[in-house]
Order: structure tokens, then C-alpha cells, then sequence
């Protein structure tokens, strides 16, 4: 349904179309679906910046952190794939990758250096419960990043775990 407005600005017997309410709701839609794709274009654009400056960070503590999640990532997608994988494990594991992709954290991504500190702590615990489930050798196979972090992560060989050493001496 087409309205039509008297206007007093052109003229006493001038008309003008009305907007119609389709029309309002086309605009809204159309207003919110850009500012949406204005903001994931920011989104993954601060995403892959991240990444390149990551990248360029010397070798340390800070570049082992930048490097944690996405290599955690990695390794709950291979954890989970894996037979040899306990169901119990394999559902922490899930667990803590879900708590990374999820939106919704105990403190905020956007605060500096402590936003990804849930989410570093949930993955970190995960891990170590996977850790007591899952023999050693897999999980570091499933590990994309530096080994030496999982295995500070992961804390002292478990004696079931430890190689035997039998030297008989005569």
C-alpha cells in the first residue's frame, strides 16, 4: 500500500510518496548488514596483523604464547581424531577447544594482555588432564608447536610412562 503526504514545501498541492514500512525494514536491514560486514572485515583483518606480528617476534616467552592457541587448536583437532584417544579425554579436549571458539569468556578478549588468559588456563588444564589419559608419545605427535612447551605444560614424565632402564653391572 503506496501512502501519499500533503507537503507545505513545494507547493499546497504537491504530493510526495511516503516511505512504506518494507522499505524502512529493507534500509535497517540493509544498514545492519553492512555495519556487520564492516566489523568482520575489521575482525579478520586485526586477525591476520596478529598473526604477522606474531610471526616477527623474537624468539621467547612472548612468541611462545602468541603461538599457544593456534597450536592447541591443531591439537585438539588431531586429539580428537586420534583411536587411541580416550572418550574421556577426547570430551575434555573438545571441551576447552569449544571454550576457545566461544565468544562468551570470564574475561573479555579485547582487555589487553589478560583477555586470552582464560582461555590459555581452560586449554592449559585440558591438556594436562589429556596428559594423564593419553600416553606422552601421542600427544606429542598431535603438538604442531615447539616441543619443549607442551613438556614444560605437561610437567615431569609419570613413572608408568618413563622408560626402563635396566643396567646390569658385573
Amino acid at each position: 500500500m503506496v501512502g501519499w503526504v500533503r507537503t507545505g514545501a513545494v507547493g499546497l498541492n504537491s504530493t510526495v510518496r511516503a516511505p512504506t514500512y518494507a522499505r524502512q525494514v529493507a534500509v535497517l536491514v540493509r544498514d545492519w548488514l553492512t555495519g556487520l560486514g564492516i566489523a568482520m572485515g575489521l575482525l579478520v583483518t586485526s586477525w591476520v596483523l596478529l598473526l604477522v606480528l606474531a610471526r616477527r617476534l623474537p624468539p621467547g616467552i612472548l612468541r611462545d604464547l602468541a603461538a599457544f592457541i593456534p597450536d592447541c587448536v591443531t591439537a585438539v583437532r588431531r586429539l580428537r581424531k586420534d583411536p587411541r584417544v580416550p572418550r574421556r579425554a577426547k570430551i575434555a579436549i573438545v571441551f576447552a577447544g569449544l571454550w576457545v571458539a566461544s565468544p562468551i569468556d570470564l574475561i573479555p578478549e579485547f582487555i589487553p594482555v589478560i583477555g586470552p588468559l582464560d582461555d590459555i588456563v581452560v586449554v592449559a588444564l585440558a591438556l594436562r588432564y589429556a596428559g594423564r589419559q593419553v600416553p606422552r608419545d601421542v600427544l606429542m605427535a598431535a603438538w604442531p608447536g615447539e616441543p619443549r612447551l607442551l613438556q614444560r605444560l605437561l610437567g615431569p614424565v609419570p613413572p608408568r610412562d618413563a622408560p626402563v632402564h635396566s643396567e646390569h653391572v658385573e
